[in-house]
């Protein structure tokens, strides 16, 4: 979602607005750069996410100065996205496609969650039934505040909702993880070993193509699904084109980082704090139910029970299968879980509300 800004920044105030948003965004930026060398220096997990995203967090949520840049979090979606559709070799494809009962699964298993989360968080905070619904479903932010905004919900508190989860889900699972010292199970590497700036160039020109086209159609989360989509059917093919600089994702990381950090702003948690300590709760609750369902995927599906706790840990695509990559954790695998989820999440989304209304209040109207 973004603000177009009032109509009177128009005319003449134009430059000077322009001009304090560019500071706004740069002081950002500065923020989440001191923010991700600080948690590189003290060897955090995910130190150019979390370092960014906390830092830019406590500043904004301190002095409401800072701003996302325009563009950040569709570049740091870019640069993500592609990252993780170069792990998609022939041999990741055909185990995806062994997976596929199990994701599905997964699918039921986190609708079910939705509702259950829909469910607590009418029962203890009174929110009407559009808002508790949209807030608790593991969709993304953007798709499910427009969704409630359809039905009559609260469109900030289920963007908060679901900036909250995400920021749980981001500091916890990655440090659970490192403290139990889990990692490299399962060793899936990109496909492409070997960098071209010829071949890189190609890659960014499909790849952006693509996230245009899905953005074109109004796709979920298009600049990060578009050219995961893209770069995973080029790698599937057997191409290569060229490695992906580690860089690049570094500073996909950052933006990201900044985008999630910037929405915590000093009126965050005095908006409606009851509302938002029953959210933070039960995506707490959400986290040990999705932990307990993955030691029966692990089971049924043979993968490892990380890789099978990321897979269905309730967070964005970007923050869990770079956790993934964090801990070589089948990389492809999780990103493949997320990825599938979200879009059957977003099919299906408004029927599912539909039918929650109905057993919610009976006498609501059709």
């Amino acid at each position: 979602m973004t603000d177009s800004g009032p109509p009177h920044d128009q005319g003449k105030n134009a430059a000077p607005r322009a001009a304090f948003s560019f500071g706004r965004s740069s002081a950002a930026l500065l923020v989440a750069l001191v923010g991700a060398v600080v948690a590189v220096y003290l060897k955090t997990p995910l130190p150019w996410l979390i370092g960014p995203l906390v830092a830019v967090a406590l500043v904004s949520m301190a002095n409401g100065k800072l701003e996302e840049p325009p563009l950040a979090r569709q570049a740091g979606q870019w640069a993500i996205g592609v990252a993780l559709g170069l792990y998609f070799s022939p041999d990741v494809v055909r185990e995806i496609l062994r997976l596929s009962p199990w994701i599905a699964a997964a699918v039921l298993f986190s609708i079910v969650l939705g509702w259950l989360g829909a469910w607590l968080l009418s029962k203890s905070t009174a929110a009407d039934a559009a808002t508790s619904f949209f807030a608790m479903a593991i969709g993304g932010a953007p798709e499910m505040a427009a969704q409630a905004q359809r039905h009559g919900g609260r469109v900030d508190k289920v963007a908060a909702s679901h900036a909250l989860r995400i920021m749980l889900v981001v500091l916890i699972v990655p440090f659970v993880f490192n403290a139990m010292n889990v990692h490299g199970l399962d060793p899936y590497t990109p496909l492409a070993k070997t960098f071209s700036w010829a071949g890189l160039a190609v890659l960014i020109a499909v790849t952006a193509g693509a996230a245009a086209v899905m953005e074109r159609i109004d796709s979920p989360n298009s600049w990060m699904i578009g050219p995961l989509l893209a770069a995973a059917i080029v790698t599937a093919t057997g191409n290569s084109f060229s490695s992906f600089p580690a860089s690049v994702v570094n500073a996909g990381q950052l933006l990201i980082g900044v985008s999630l950090g910037s929405r915590f702003t000093p009126e965050f948690f005095r908006t409606a704090p009851r509302f938002l300590s029953a959210v933070a709760a039960i995506s707490l609750l959400y986290m040990l139910l999705a932990a307990g369902f993955s030691v029966l995927l692990a089971r049924g599906s043979g993968l490892s029970w990380p890789t099978a706790a990321i897979a269905t840990t309730p967070g964005g695509i970007g923050e869990m299968a770079l956790t993934a990559q964090a801990l070589q954790l089948g990389v492809p695998i999780v990103a493949a879980f997320h990825t599938i989820r979200l879009l059957a999440l977003l099919l299906v989304v408004g029927a599912l509300y539909r039918v929650w209304l109905k057993v919610m209040d009976p006498n609501a109207h059709r």
